[in-house]
Order: structure tokens, then sequence, then C-alpha cells
């Protein structure tokens, strides 16, 4: 792999790829992301490329390569596309086409009748309320959307360093290094009014600014990629599928505060996103993109990856830089903070994975162009996990200050199922819910934080009215309870009381009482916790409270649970009208509550009954049912 020595050199590459793709005959692009690997997308890139060497009339590069003339074919492994709920998928380039649901069964169709033929095949296409797209663009799932952050994902092979570069990566680190001063990179951010996408909010250029100002001259610049919310995986599929795009964010952040080394702590739990970090750091270095005297500017900057156990905990800032230097990750008092005093007790920059994302296109397309997009108190897009009850879960990047009701109904296709929609949990363990008279919220760092919500890292589930959220927030307690680090007593000790009483509500055991000594418990932990996820604990559980009191009360004083979903509050009937006194029901029983005489009308006895739901399966006339 030839150095890249300077600028020029860097524009020459850029032009050679960005030729060799556009004259490619056709680019073959396979969703190599870790949900479309689990559903056989690794099969189907083997099998196209066992049909492609059989092809005697094309020349076929694969994995890195780039194909190029007339006759040039191109398979490759994409990034996540996005569009999780169709996978396993396949763009067909440079007719925009998007199959959905792919098999290994529906390759030899794929390369015989599209690629050598053009044809369409129609049943692999996206078919939504009657109408079938066939390029993806055209499809309500992408054309809501606005990709920047994620633009390239699911378009380049995310393991070839030439495809970034044609796609004008690194175009920005060498406008930094060679047009402008470290302060007026700063500068630059500052005037975007970027802010972190981990979950505060906090402006990233007066975060940049402060470890600039330091006397201290040893700086690092780290990047948070644990991402420990349950259902999150926004800055995985960035790592998997764009990562020289966060690189180059670093790097750029390296030149403004005048770091040398920067680390990035990824989760064990994405050993996809660790390998092609590594591959991308590599020829990075290769390429004379990353190391010393970088384009020849006299700037050099190293980059190492530290893999994390997967502790929630160490996605607070001061636990992760302390499971860096190799001690337990644990946060500490501030301050001193993290800008003054970070990774080895110097001053650190820490951002996430899309923070640094959005950083090349700013400084490539400037500030005011960033703040035409979203609001003027969030500018730029966010990247969201949706999942949940509804139709389209997938990864989407919207504009800050799209409502819910747009993500939720327009992209997301609306609610699936016969269930109607009852509320979304956004921002993870550490958020809030919403409901159906906030679908017309603006999502944005500030609107949010008025609902008692937050935008957190991106997770949005959506729950459907068959949704218990008393169980909803005994799930995201339990989380947060086992998470906790232990280190300050108001979480260790909180949470774990919450938890117990949460248990004791959905058992059918809980009192009145209960619910008071929930909300003084979170008010409690929210006002003295060690460190914003610990304060952030009993959010769910202060929401839910606040929002679906009378669940709980319905949970506590009747004993019912109206969705059926906590175990111990079901009651099973059998209706004499129906019962045919087959005995079937009562052989099946685990627990012997259930008995009668054969051809006469079966009864359960309740105070034996284990609510196994053994019964009602077993029942062929349908005469047993859930109590209402």
């Amino acid at each position: 792999m030839q150095k890249i020595e300077n600028v020029e050199k860097l524009q020459q590459v850029r032009e050679t790829a960005k030729t060799a793709i556009t004259q490619s005959r056709c680019r073959i692009l396979i969703c190599a992301g870790t949900g479309c690997l689990a559903g056989g997308s690794g099969e189907i890139y083997d099998k196209m490329c066992s049909l492609a060497r059989e092809c005697p009339d094309v020349e076929v590069e694969f994995g890195p390569e780039i194909a190029h003339g007339d006759n040039g074919i191109g398979i490759k492994k994409s990034g996540c596309h996005g569009f999780c709920e169709m996978g396993p998928l396949m763009r067909i380039e440079p007719m925009g086409i998007l199959y959905t649901k792919v098999s290994v069964d529906d390759c030899e169709a794929i390369f015989e009748r599209t690629i050598r033929n053009g044809d369409v095949i129609r049943h692999l296409l996206y078919k939504q309320d009657g109408i079938e797209y066939q390029r993806q663009e055209e499809i309500p799932f992408y054309k809501r959307q606005t990709r920047l952050v994620l633009e390239h994902c699911g378009h380049i092979d995310a393991e070839h360093i030439e495809e970034y570069i044609a796609h004008g990566g690194y175009e920005a680190l060498g406008k930094v290094l060679f047009d402008m001063k470290p302060e007026e990179v700063v500068q630059e951010i500052l005037d975007s009014n970027l802010r972190g996408r981990g979950g505060g909010g906090f402006q990233t250029g007066y975060k940049w600014s402060q470890v600039a100002r330091q006397k201290e001259r040893t700086r690092y610049v780290v990047c948070n990629g644990d991402e420990g919310d349950p259902g999150a995986f926004m800055d995985r599929s960035i790592m998997e599928g764009d990562p020289h795009k966060m690189i180059e964010g670093m790097m750029i952040a390296a030149y403004a505060v005048g770091a040398q080394e920067g680390y990035i702590y990824v989760r064990a739990e994405y050993p996809l996103a660790i390998s092609r970090l590594k591959l991308a750091i590599r020829q990075a270095e290769e390429r004379g993109l990353l190391g010393e005297d970088i384009l020849g500017s006299g700037f050099s900057f190293r980059l190492h990856i530290n893999r994390g156990a997967g502790a929630f905990v160490c996605g607070e800032g001061s636990a992760l830089t302390a499971s860096i230097e190799g001690s337990r990750g644990m946060p500490r008092v501030k301050p001193p903070r993290t800008v003054e005093q970070g990774l080895f007790a110097k001053p650190t920059v820490l951002n996430n994975v899309e923070t640094f994302a959005n950083v090349p296109m700013i400084i490539s397309r400037g500030a005011d162009w960033y703040k035409t997009i979203g609001p003027e108190n969030s500018p730029g897009t966010k990247a969201f996990a949706l999942t949940g009850s509804v139709k389209n879960t997938g990864l989407i990047e919207v504009p800050m200050g799209t409502t819910l009701r747009e993500v939720i109904f327009d992209i997301g296709g609306g609610i699936k199922g016969d269930g109607g929609f009852k509320a979304v949990q956004i921002g993870g363990p550490s958020g809030g819910c919403l409901i159906t008279q906030h679908l017309d919220v603006n999502l944005d760092f500030d609107s949010l934080k008025k609902m008692g919500a937050m935008i957190g890292s991106g997770g949005l589930v959506v729950m459907d009215d068959h949704t218990c959220m008393v169980e909803v927030a005994r799930f995201f307690m339990n989380f947060t309870q086992n998470e906790s680090c232990g280190k300050c007593v108001p979480c260790r000790e909180g949470t774990k009381r919450m938890l117990e009483i949460l248990e004791r509500i959905v058992q059918g055991n809980g009192r009145e009482a209960d619910l008071d000594t929930l909300d003084e418990l979170a008010r409690t932990i929210t006002g003295t916790a060690l460190c914003g996820l610990g304060k952030s604990a009993a959010l769910p559980v202060m929401s839910t409270l606040k929002l679906f009191r009378e669940e709980y009360m319905e949970h506590v004083a009747e004993k019912k649970c109206v969705s059926h979903t906590c175990t111990a509050l079901r009651r099973f009937v059998i209706s004499p009208q129906r019962c045919k006194g087959c005995s079937k029901c009562a052989r099946n029983c685990p627990a012997g509550a259930i008995s009668g005489k054969i051809k006469e009308p079966y009864v359960i006895d309740d105070s034996r009954c284990i609510k196994c739901g053994a019964c009602e399966s077993a029942c062929a006339f349908g005469a047993i049912h859930i109590e209402a």
C-alpha cells in the first residue's frame, strides 16, 4: 500500500479511486453489519463470490479491491444499511436497487437476472401499502431520513480505506493541517454548536477549548465506544460501517488541542467493530495518514484500542479512563474534570463515536452549513436505534428537532400487530417515557429535558398498549441495579431497594405505600448519586410513576395487570359453556390445580395454580382464558 506523503498525493488517490468506482459496471454491496451477519449475509457473500468466479465474461474483484472497466463487478461487504427489519440486505449499484430478506437460495437468480441481464426480481423488493420500491432512496424508511453521519454506511466497503478516501475521506484533515490553526478549528466547532451525542449534550467546542488552554502539554483524545444501553447500536454501526470517519474526527480533535495520542474504548461484545477499527488504523498507518509527520505537516498522532469488559458504568467518563489505565472502572468525584485531569491525570478530550463522526463534515462544509440542520440550540442530526413494537425497526438518522410522530409513524411505519401506541422509552435505562401527548414534541436536548426525559445515546424502544409499564420499570431498574459499580451508597443501596419494591409489586404483594417510597427513593438517588449514570438511574421509574400511576395502582390495589404481562397476577378461568369435559387441561396441569368429571365442566383451584398457562395451550376448544 503506497504511502500518501502530502495533500496532492491524497487528492490523486481520491480521484483514482473515485474513477475506478464510477467506471465499474456493477457493485454488489452486501450488508455485513452484525445484524445481517446473524441473518446469514456472510453465506450470501460467499455464494455471490462463488457464482462470480464461475462467470467467464466478467472481471470480478472481491473484498477490498476496486473493480473497474465495462466488465468490472465488485462484490463488497458493506456496513449496516440501517433497515434491520428487512435484512439480510443487498444493494446493487449503479441501479440503486435494494433487495430485502435475501437468502442464499436467491443468489443464483440475482446474479443471472439482475447482475448479468439487468432484470429486477420483484419478490425481493420492499413493499408497503401495496407499493413496490425498487430504489433504496425511494423507500419511505430512507426517504424521510437525513443521513449525514450514516451517509456512507451501506454504500462503501468498510474494510477498504480507498473507498472512504474516494468519498471525500481525510479531506477535512488535510484542510485543518494546512489551512487552519488549532484555535481556528476549536472556534469552528464552537460556532457549529455541536453538542455531544453520548447523552449529556455538552457543547463539544467548549470541551475542546478547555483542554487546549491547559498548561500541561501532554494531552489525550479518547473515544467512548462503550455503548451499553439495551437496544442501542448506533455507535457500533458507525465503527463497523464507516470507521475512518470517526478516526478522522479524532485526529482533527487531536490537532485542535495539541494531543499526540488517542484511545478508542470499545466493549468486547463488539468484535466486528474492533476488527474493523484495527484494520482501519493499520491501513491509515500504512498510507501515512496516522503516525509520524502526517501528510508532511509535522503533526503526529497514534491511536490505540482498548476493549472493555461490558460494564455499563464504563460509559461514564472517569470510569472509562480508569479502565484504560488498568484500574477498576469506577467513577470518581469531580472536580477535577476530565478536561483538566482525565486519562493518566492529563487533560483529555472525551467524546463518543457519533460526536467525532460529525466533526469532518463540519470542517469540510462549515459551521454555518451545519447550523442550517435542526434547531439553533441543537443543530445537526441524531442517529437513533428504533426498536420494539414498531413495523420498521433499525438504525435511522434524522435532523434534531424531528418529532416522535415522524420517527415512529412515518419512518417506523407505525405500530405493528393489532396494538396501539402506548409509550416510547427514550435514552435507554437512564432515560424516561414519552406518551401520546408527547408525539409532537421535538427530539432535541432541551425540549426532552423539559419532559423529564433525555436523548441519551439514542435508543428508542416503542411500546404498544399490550405493554405493562410497571414491568418496564422493573426491567430497567434490574439492569441499572446489576450494573451499579457499588461505589456510592445512593446508587448501590437505593436501586436495590427500588428493585425489591418493584418485584414485590409485579408478584402481587405490593402495598399502596410502596409508590410513595419509590418516589422518595428515586428523588434521593437522583439528587445524591456520585456520577451521571447514578443520578439518572431512577428516571424510568419516576417517569412511569408520573405517567402511569393508575397502572401501578391496579397492580397494588386490585392485584391485576391489564396487559397480562405479570405472570403472578394472571388468573386463568375455564368457561363452563365452552368446556367439553375432555380432561386434557387437567392432565397437562403440572400443579394438579384442575379438577372435574369427564363430559362436565372442569374448574381451576386458584390457590394451587402456578400461572404457567399449560392448560390454556392444551385446550382445543378455547375454553380457558385469562380473566380480564
